[in-house]
């Protein structure tokens, strides 16, 4: 599995001189391309109805308990990135830390994959879903992932997403009370003018 994990990461990575803006379209993906996950969440609550709001909090839980998996993962078993081990062309830094499963690709995937379980935010969520493969293919371009980082990625995002989704009941109700009082405070000018929902 790791030789044909090395085999298709050598076919997809970048060569010693890539295209000026083959490499930078990289680098838009691989690097900028997850602010769109906080974007969408942010405006989705200044400018979104209670549901839609309890939705992106259970997409936030989703990518948040992706994040904290990845790290246990990373911890039970350091797999090497790339350029650990002297494999492709690496072309931004990034720490040395372990490359299973992708922390960009895990946030991702996990908050489109939440949006699609709710029919109101589908668009959304395919939206996400489909931007995570530059981002994916990006990743392992640049030479700081393996494909089955991506594989990994996945897995762990379709089963934070389905957890957050089928235990809203233990952490929803108060998560979103708390929110709600914290926005009030931060944004209660706003507010009463009425340019964000109350």
């Amino acid at each position: 599995m790791e030789n044909f994990n090395h085999t298709l990461f050598l076919m997809l990575n970048a060569p010693e001189h890539p295209g000026a803006l083959l490499l930078a379209t990289a680098l838009f993906f691989a690097e900028y391309a997850i602010w769109a996950v906080p974007a969408a969440i942010g405006i989705g609550w200044l400018w979104g109805s209670e549901r839609s709001r309890k939705i992106l909090l259970q997409a936030t839980a989703s990518g948040l308990a992706g994040l904290l998996i990845n790290q246990i993962i990373g911890l039970v078993w350091q797999h090497p990135r790339p350029f650990m081990i002297g494999l492709g062309h690496t072309f931004i830094v990034h720490a040395p830390d372990s490359s299973f499963p992708s922390d960009h690709l895990t946030l991702l995937w996990a908050v489109a994959f939440s949006f699609l379980l709710h029919r109101s935010l589908r668009l959304e969520g395919l939206a996400l879903a489909l931007l995570g493969i530059p981002v994916a293919w990006a990743r392992i371009y640049l030479g700081v992932h393996f494909p089955l980082d991506m594989i990994g990625a996945i897995l762990v995002a379709a089963s934070c997403a389905w957890l957050a989704f089928r235990a809203t009941r233990w952490y929803l109700p108060t998560v979103y009370n708390i929110a709600t009082r914290v926005y009030r405070v931060f944004f209660g000018k706003l507010i009463e003018l009425g340019w964000v929902h109350r």
